[in-house]
C-alpha cells in the first residue's frame, strides 16, 4: 500500500511517499510545495493545489493522511494556514484518495512516543525508521512522520473492523 503524508503549510507544505506492507515501511520520496509570500493568496493556493497534484499523480498513493491545523495566536496567521490545509485536503479528495487526519501531537507521540517530542526528535526518529529520507528538509520530515503514523493506525483500525464485522457475523448468526 502506497500512502502520503501532508505537512499544511501556505509557505512550505511538506509530502512525504512509503511503501507499507505489513509493517514495514519503505521510503520512496519526499519534499516540499512552496509558495513565494509576495504572490497574492488566490496565486499561492493555486501553485499549492497545482504542485500537490504533480506529486499525487506522479506518485499515486492510495490513501492520504493530513496533519492537523493548530491555532495560533496570530489570527491572520492561523486563517492563512487553515485555507492551505483546505486545498491539502482537497486535492487527495478530488482524486478518490481517502485523507486520515492527526493532530500534531498524536504524530510527535507515534513517532517519538512523546506527544510534545521537538522538531529534531521527530525528523531523527524519521530518519531510522526510513532510511534514506533524511536529506529532504524539515517539511518533508514532518510530513513522512504524518504518512509513519497512519501506516500504524490504519493497520490497527483495520483490525478493529474486522473484528467488528466478525462479531457482528457472530451475534447476528447466534439465534438461528
Amino acid at each position: 500500500m502506497r500512502l502520503i503524508g501532508l505537512d499544511p503549510g501556505l509557505r512550505h507544505t511538506g509530502w512525504g511517499v512509503i511503501d507499507v506492507a505489513g509493517n514495514r515501511l519503505r521510503f520512496v520520496a519526499a519534499g516540499a510545495v512552496s509558495t513565494d509570500s509576495a504572490w497574492a493568496l488566490p496565486r499561492r493556493l493555486a501553485a499549492l493545489h497545482d504542485g500537490l497534484k504533480t506529486v499525487l499523480d506522479e506518485y499515486r498513493p492510495e490513501e492520504a493522511a493530513v496533519e492537523e491545523t493548530f491555532v495560533n495566536k496570530n489570527p491572520d496567521s492561523t486563517l492563512k494556514l487553515g485555507l492551505a490545509r483546505g486545498v491539502v485536503l482537497l486535492v487527495p479528495a478530488l482524486a478518490g484518495i481517502p485523507v486520515g487526519e492527526y493532530s500534531a501531537n498524536h504524530v510527535k507521540k507515534s513517532i517519538v512516543g512523546a506527544g510534545h517530542a521537538e522538531k529534531d526528535q521527530v525528523a531523527m526518529m524519521v530518519g531510522r525508521l526510513l532510511p534514506g529520507s533524511g536529506a529532504h528538509g524539515r517539511d518533508a520530515a514532518d510530513a513522512l512522520a504524518v504518512a509513519i503514523c497512519h501506516a500504524h493506525h490504519r493497520g490497527t483500525e483495520k483490525r478493529w473492523s474486522e473484528a467488528r464485522v466478525l462479531a457482528g457475523t457472530r451475534v447476528a448468526g447466534a439465534g438461528r
